[in-house]
């Protein structure tokens, strides 16, 4: 079965410019790579909003769906250039929609739904509709911080404005269902997508998590003092 993982790194300032070229040299140096059967590098922000004014520029993003042997070289260059790195290994419990045109997550019926879970969503926003789905994220974004059971939260995107979605890491699967479902503002925003149609291609997936390396400040962690990794 695939590996999927997901690695988040802390870039320094300086390295700015050589990172900005990896983003445009590496994407298709990961994607050719033998044994890698998905990868997308990401920018990333803070998950408060959505749009250029949520950029975090110190931090990026690389998911991929693997072969558990397969050690792509751009991985280990992105590392070599960071400050601080972390990975989180995952294994896909639920998926739904496409990215890209492709459903990348096999899920497995028999994967471990105690612990901790990863939620990832991730949405190509249609032109038409990008005032009025900005104008509905705030109320939700200030309801997530105080979610119970919230480890971890960051913004992710192919491009600044657009191309946008949030990774977001919980103590248990009960907790996550508990924000995504009964939190009224959340839940209002899921019907709405329904109503107004803000989204040209969106994919959910929901993951356990098999393990964590690194610095867990990078995925914001020490910002989440009700809990640890524990």
């Amino acid at each position: 079965m695939d590996a999927v993982t997901l690695h988040v790194w802390r870039m320094p300032r300086k390295a700015l410019p050589r990172v900005l070229v990896h983003m445009a040299t590496d994407r298709g140096r990961l994607r050719r790579h033998p044994g890698v059967r998905f990868a997308k590098l990401l920018g990333t922000g803070t998950g408060t909003g959505f749009g250029p004014g949520d950029v975090d520029a110190t931090r990026w993003a690389a998911l991929l769906v693997h072969d558990p042997t397969a050690t792509p070289e751009p991985i280990t260059a992105w590392t070599r250039l960071s400050e601080a790195h972390a990975q989180i290994d995952l294994a896909p419990i639920t998926s739904r929609g496409t990215w890209s045109g492709r459903q990348p997550f096999a899920t497995d019926a028999d994967a471990r739904t105690q612990g901790m879970v990863l939620a990832l969503t991730r949405a190509r926003i249609r032109p038409t509709r990008a005032a009025t789905f900005w104008r509905a994220i705030p109320t939700v974004a200030a309801a997530l911080p105080d979610a119970p059971g919230l480890l971890a939260r960051f913004g992710i995107g192919e491009a600044p404005i657009g191309w946008q979605g949030t990774v977001t890491v919980w103590r248990s699967t009960a907790d996550l269902v508990r924000f995504a479902y009964r939190q009224p503002e959340h839940r209002a925003a899921i019907a709405r997508t329904a109503q107004v149609g803000w989204y040209a291609e969106e994919l959910f997936a929901r993951f356990a998590v098999s393990g964590i390396m690194g610095d867990l400040g990078v995925l914001g962690w020490a910002q989440m003092t009700r809990s640890d990794p524990a």
